[in-house]
């Protein structure tokens, strides 16, 4: 690998970003991601995963600084609120996806980018209590821009080989999102940095389990405790992610660092190559296939009581994450093409009421689910994998045979964007049974004007 200053560039970039530097655009699509990354976290709240973490944080809570989503009523520490908000964002994996520009990507795909900068910046935020809506968002788009340059000049192998990018990369940008508001200069975001290359980790072994949201959770907390460590004076090194035992290095077996050198914020990466904001709760990999399934039924009116036989023709890109046959549980879901499927033919839909243990072992969708199959196809395969390409083949009860190829151009990506309406739908949805619908809207409403708001903490107290 090249000697890079990769580094030093983050780091300078995030010191320097004033709000006045970011573009029209890039505000416009951080509005949306922090409206869907606020949605997810009240959605994963009332999640069997938020009950234990809660578990958890409060058999060692620490000094009284900061609140979680969904309870008000109890301070914890700083990492301890960005550990819980961010482990609830992620726990329905419904949370946004950053898109690649370099090459040998799989899916076209990096990082969950939203959640980790997010959820340290609502914990300093809080911790501090005079945050500006201007403060909170520059420094929210200052992480999540050295998030997704950091994903870009890593080698792909560190996820292909088994690293979560999200939980890794993501730490970067909690680190980063935290030092801004903590007003920390380029040296001390420099040490930052450091500190969170020692501690970014998550593999892919656990996906399917509690711990693929873990690593987000652990992201942010990470991120949260190398800033404020660097605030009080800790020593990290301050070009921990260059050279033959920096993180690029180290955890992705090289990179090209010269790929993003000189375009931080040129252009901001939340803008081009942009992000997928997720219609659906699982991996944006499915998408499509779901899409494709939920389209053929409407044009050719199928009823589940029609439907003999469902297979999914696509690549070992698809394939080979989507781990389990059948599935038993939600989380298992997630990773089950045949219960994704399912779902699609007995609601039309998949959301957070489908996405549950309960319907997950009905026995409507334990009997679908066996009618479904997949089948990897050499055609697709010899297409390559930079974009996300399967065909569905329905054959009904009376032996009629339904095909239909998913669009590459899938709901949610920047080519085919969720309508400001559907955004808030989802948003809703998510929201449902935590807090209350005039609450909802008011989020809404503030975030859609989110640089306005003069205090951070007003957003922070309806997420309670």
């Amino acid at each position: 690998m090249k000697t890079s200053t990769l580094t030093l560039e983050a780091s300078k970039f995030a010191a320097n970003l004033t709000f006045d530097m970011i573009t029209d655009e890039a505000l416009r699509i951080a509005r949306r991601c922090i409206i869907d990354g606020l949605g997810v976290m009240l959605g994963g709240s009332d999640q069997e995963i938020a009950t234990v973490t809660k578990k958890y944080i409060n058999s060692v809570k620490g000094p009284a600084q900061a609140r979680t989503i969904g309870n008000d009523k109890v301070r914890v520490s700083a990492p301890q609120a960005a550990f819980f908000n961010g482990i609830v964002g992620h726990a329905m994996d419904w949370d946004d996806t950053q898109l690649a520009e370099s090459p040998g990507r799989q899916y076209g795909l990096l990082t969950h980018p939203t959640i980790p900068p997010l959820a340290a910046a609502l914990a300093i935020s809080d911790m501090l209590g005079d945050v500006t809506g201007e403060q909170f968002v520059t420094a929210f788009i200052a992480g999540f821009e050295v998030e997704c340059k950091i994903a870009e000049a890593i080698n792909p192998d560190h996820y292909k080989h088994g690293f979560h990018t999200s939980g890794t990369i993501g730490t970067f940008g909690a680190a980063v999102a935290a030092a801004k508001l903590l007003g920390l200069d380029e040296a001390g975001i420099a040490r930052a940095i450091g500190g969170a290359a020692s501690m970014a980790s998550g593999i892919r072994a656990n996906f399917g389990t509690m711990g693929k949201p873990m690593h987000v959770g652990r992201a942010a907390e990470n991120g949260v405790t190398s800033a404020l460590l660097s605030q009080l004076g800790f020593t990290f090194n301050t070009e921990a992610l260059d050279g033959p035992w920096g993180y690029l290095s180290v955890a992705g077996r090289g990179g090209e660092p010269e790929y993003v050198s000189g375009r931080f914020g040129a252009p901001f990466s939340i803008a081009e190559p942009g992000v997928s904001i997720k219609p659906y709760p699982c991996g944006v990999l499915t998408h499509p296939s779901m899409d494709a399934l939920k389209f053929l039924l409407e044009e050719n009116n199928l009823q589940p009581s029609d439907i003999e036989s469902v297979t999914l023709h696509a690549a070992s890109n698809i394939l080979n994450p989507i781990r389990f046959r059948t599935a038993k549980t939600e989380l298992e879901g997630k990773f089950c093409m045949a219960f994704l499927l399912a779902a699609i033919i007995l609601r039309r839909q998949a959301g957070k009421k489908e996405f549950t243990d309960e319907f997950v072992n009905s026995a409507e969708s334990q009997k679908m689910q066996q009618r479904i199959n997949t089948n990897l196809d050499p055609e697709i395969e010899a297409m390559g994998y930079d974009q996300i390409r399967s065909r569905v083949e329905v054959i009904t009860k009376d032996g009629k045979i339904f095909e239909k190829w998913a669009n590459e151009a899938y709901r949610g990506g920047p080519n085919n964007p969720m309508s400001p309406s559907e955004l808030e739908d989802k948003f809703l949805d998510c929201a449902e049974g935590v807090i209350d619908p005039i609450q909802a809207k008011t989020i809404l409403d503030m975030v859609w004007e989110i640089e306005h708001i003069e205090n951070i903490t007003t957003l922070i107290d309806i997420l309670g």
